[in-house]
């Protein structure tokens, strides 16, 4: 039974308003601006590029691109998806350049970043490949590529593809190219629901090397990225159990209803700091190779296990009510959802604990 009334609540006014409660680490305008924007696609890509200085942050002021991931999270997740893999493109961009500087490597610069949109397609699947070619200096990618968000709408991706049969290498990518076609696989989720994923096939489409073959894979941001994604995670939480906060306000707690509160707030204060240490980590260069690893897998399988907690905890305060009768909450619910199954469960704490073995021996 839930502790506290089920009635119809109309969403908070977007306006910035001092963050409190379970938001209080927030930016609060930026959870103003993704809640205005909410599922307007083409809005959320132009925050993406006015946030982009933003990525720079990452490596020296990590703690400011941590907390505007968790506070657009925090506003809206649509606007989180969208933006966090476009703060990651060029970021990876950026390191590629340092890289480049640093080890006196011929690879080209990578395409001019100013006004695009960005992805990051990483992933691999059995049945598809994507493979790298070059002529005369020039690289061509031709294959396939799965779980690629937004392809028909951002103008540009970070793709990886096989150089040969064991080394796979990243590239910058104009989707805009006649090249590249967009699956039309069906997107029938009911959580991030105009975030379209799906695989698009590229026919000998111009690719410009960012970063050497597998530095992609091995440099110290390859961690770093999931820990963007475990505070947008913990932004939605937030966001959620601020919900349960503002409805004991609105009628005094039973008991119950305050366990739930002390079970939320637990939670998420590990995992603020848990965020908060990998920022200061990352900045003072204690997160690179292994060390790096098992701090993103640890912030990473944190934030997961508070999302879900909430998730559960705020159902049982809250009941149907604010479900189906409160858009926004609604629609969160079923994001967050839908969102923290990037995270693979067990087998990332497996991976965790594999880890730690090793460091034994």
């Amino acid at each position: 039974m839930a502790e506290f009334p089920n009635e119809p609540r109309q969403s908070a006014p977007v306006e910035p308003q001092e963050p409190s409660g379970f938001l209080g680490w927030s930016d609060p305008t930026l959870v103003a601006l993704a809640r205005s924007v909410g599922t307007d696609l083409d809005a959320a890509l132009e925050v993406a590029r006015s946030l982009s200085p933003v990525a720079g942050a990452l490596g020296g002021a990590t703690w400011s691109w941590v907390r505007t991931l968790a506070s657009l999270g925090a506003g809206d997740l649509t606007v989180a998806r969208v933006v966090e893999p476009h703060l990651d493109a060029l970021a990876i961009l950026d390191q590629a350049a340092q890289h480049d500087r640093a080890t006196d490597d011929s690879w080209p610069s990578p395409v001019p970043t100013r006004g695009s949109t960005w992805g990051v397609y990483a992933a691999h699947a059995p049945g598809q490949h994507l493979q790298a070619v070059a002529c005369g200096g020039e690289w061509a990618l031709t294959g396939s590529k799965p779980w690629c968000s937004l392809a028909d709408r951002v103008s540009h991706a970070v793709i990886t593809a096989h150089v040969d049969e064991h080394r796979r290498q990243a590239f910058a990518v104009d989707l805009g190219h006649a090249g590249v076609r967009v699956s039309e696989d069906p997107w029938v989720a009911r959580g991030l629901a105009h975030v379209r994923s799906t695989s698009i096939t590229l026919t000998d489409v111009p690719a410009t090397p960012v970063g050497p073959p597998q530095w992609y894979l091995e440099r110290p941001g390859f961690a770093w990225g999931g820990i963007g994604v475990a505070a947008v995670w913990f932004g939605a939480a937030c966001a959620l159990a601020q919900s349960v906060l503002d409805s004991a306000h609105r009628r005094d707690p039973d008991q119950l209803a305050l366990t739930h509160l002390g079970r939320l707030d637990t939670a998420l204060h590990t995992t603020l700091l848990s965020l908060r240490d990998a920022a200061e980590r990352i900045d003072a260069g204690e997160a690179r190779g292994s060390v790096g690893e098992l701090l993103a897998a640890r912030v990473r399988a944190t934030s997961a296990a508070t999302a879900e907690l909430v998730l559960a905890e705020t159902g049982r305060a809250l009941g149907p009510g604010p479900l189906t009768s409160d858009e926004e909450h609604a629609r969160r619910v079923a994001d967050l959802t839908v969102y923290v199954r990037q995270h693979h469960g067990e087998r990332d704490l497996a991976r965790i604990g594999a880890q730690r073995v090793r460091e034994q021996r």
